[in-house]
């Protein structure tokens, strides 16, 4: 996998999954983001595989100003990272399964398995087509609370 692919991922990221992740309100800069809705943070951070070809999407949700790191450093909202919390949901192509092999991550290293056809493009919709899952999770799923670790 060359340094070539990576940066025509993250080129098509920009151009058709960042866009709605504005659209829901969500600021940062790749790959982190985050939506504060009332007291509670949403986050979003791609985390790509080390050695090339994938990606997968951690998300996590938490509460303004509440959030305490098992370090007990406080992280300024506008630098957290779902990769700072202890709870987060992980997305991913096949969300059929409950382990995450990175085989089962948005792969655009596997041209030949997915067809005919752009495939920086196909796997865009695939993330886009996770949209609904992800929403559930950040109006639903758990939220990291602040935790006191001197007791």
């Amino acid at each position: 996998m060359n340094n070539t692919d990576r940066k025509t991922m993250d080129i098509y990221l920009k151009d058709y999954v960042i866009p709605q992740l504005r659209l829901l309100d969500f600021r940062g800069s790749f790959p982190h983001f985050r939506r504060i809705t009332g007291t509670k943070v949403n986050l979003l951070t791609f985390q790509f595989d080390l050695h090339g070809g994938g990606f997968v999407i951690e998300i996590a949700n938490c509460i303004v100003d509440k959030t305490t790191l098992l370090w007990e450093d406080r992280i300024p909202v506008k630098r957290l990272t779902a990769h700072d919390l202890y709870t987060r949901k992980r997305i991913q192509s096949n969300m059929k399964t409950n382990s995450s092999l990175t085989e089962d991550w948005f792969r655009y290293d596997k041209k030949h398995l997915l067809g005919f056809g752009n495939i920086y493009l196909k796997v865009c919709k695939d993330v886009l087509s996770k949209f609904d899952l992800m929403k559930e999770y950040w109006d639903n799923g758990y939220i990291n609370e602040q935790h006191d670790y001197t007791k």
